[in-house]
């Protein structure tokens, strides 16, 4: 299922489009460049704008540094009346309180089912604006506007919009379609390197699950990213679109093959859960829970112990976390307990993404040895702890 070639993007082309193609005329466009300008950007953008009035919408910490430019640019022209709403920022305000926001500047302009919602910012923005698009009267469109690498290369891309409740990640939301995703890379010269560090774990996650010469790829060329250069960049987030557009065209809604793009998400979501929301970013509770997913894979034999070795190395080289902290508060019973709400389980039966086989090769499967579960978690568990 190789989706990728090695040779970078060509660099003489100003911009890449990835489709996506679903059914329904549901088709859109992925534009990814390094080289727009305002005026080709403002176009572009406007060009998904279906009626005469948008509503622009990011965060308190996106605000001052790409509000302005990106409202005057689809003011360009003024045939679209373009307002505004700051929401205030992190994983601990995707609520439904906070969304709530979204309902009250919409009723008090008197949009109405022709205006498109814009989410300019990070998965957090682009998941609630999402979701906030496919409820207000019952559907509206939208765009998506990537601010960080998380939401560049996963979560702008295929629908999946939501909001977390206190019980589960991602709890409470919907499958709508943006009319199209336009990621522009030089915003990703404010990304702190945190985020950046946390969103490399999903271009990871693309290489063992699905296109191996990727992954090979990312071992060879990881200084590269962790330098921000911009070809290996744009080729990286150009080959995680590719492989996400596959993914999202064969199951847009979750009902098998895509959910493999949830590798280490069972994990993760529980860390992130356990821990509290905003404490950990989601890549980086990602990234333990893919290295926990490996060495379950190889407690079953189904991945050699050389391979989980590769899968932590390469995590150190994108200087993301390993283990967890030796203050977590997680313990066996707290990822059991958040493990068992995961949107994964079916029928009381929880479901996992293991590596099974070489290398870009796993399974969905609710069958495999719950004992090997629980003696990774131990081992995580206790390192934290302290343990010998």
């Amino acid at each position: 299922m190789n989706m990728a070639t090695v040779a970078e993007s060509d660099t003489d082309v100003a911009y890449d489009i990835v489709r996506v193609d679903l059914s329904d005329d549901r088709d859109y466009p992925i534009y990814i460049g390094a080289e727009f300008d305002d005026e080709e950007a403002g176009k572009i953008l406007r060009s998904h704008i279906t009626g005469n009035r948008a509503l622009l919408i990011t965060n308190d910490l996106i605000e001052p540094m790409y509000l302005e430019k990106y409202e005057n640019m689809l003011k360009e022209g003024g045939d679209i009346q373009i307002d505004t709403l700051v929401l205030p920022d992190g994983e601990a305000n995707k609520t439904m309180e906070v969304l709530q926001m979204v309902f009250d500047k919409c009723l008090t302009l008197a949009l109405d089912r022709k205006v498109t919602f814009i989410a300019l910012g990070g998965g957090v923005i682009g998941d609630m604006v999402g979701f906030a698009a496919a409820i207000y009267q019952r559907g509206v469109n939208f765009i998506q506007i990537p601010t960080t690498v998380m939401s560049m290369v996963d979560s702008s891309v295929g629908g999946k919009t939501g909001v977390n409740h206190p019980l589960g990640k991602n709890m409470i939301g919907a499958f709508h379609q943006p009319q199209c995703v336009f990621i522009d890379t030089k915003n990703l010269a404010t990304l702190p390197d945190r985020e950046m560090y946390s969103g490399v774990a999903e271009v990871i996650k693309y290489g063992l699950i699905r296109d191996a010469p990727f992954f090979e790829w990312l071992e060879t060329n990881m200084d590269k990213l962790n330098s921000r250069d911009p070809a290996a960049f744009r080729y990286a987030i150009k080959t995680s679109c590719e492989n996400k557009a596959a993914v999202v065209k064969e199951d847009e809604k979750e009902a098998g093959v895509r959910a493999t793009l949830n590798l280490g998400h069972t994990f993760g979501h529980a860390i992130e859960n356990g821990s509290g929301y905003g404490i950990w970013l989601h890549g980086e509770a990602v990234a333990i829970g893919t290295i926990m997913a490996a060495t379950m894979s190889a407690k079953m034999g189904w991945i050699d112990q050389p391979m989980v070795q590769r899968i932590y190395d390469i995590h150190v080289a994108a200087n993301c976390p390993t283990d967890l902290p030796v203050d977590s508060p997680m313990n066996k019973e707290i990822f059991l307990k958040a493990m068992s709400v995961d949107k994964k389980v079916a029928n009381g039966q929880l479901r996992l993404i293991l590596l099974k086989g070489a290398l870009g090769e796993c399974v969905f499967t609710g069958d495999f040895d719950e004992d090997a579960m629980v003696e990774t978690i131990d081992e995580f568990v206790a390192e934290c702890n302290g343990a010998q």
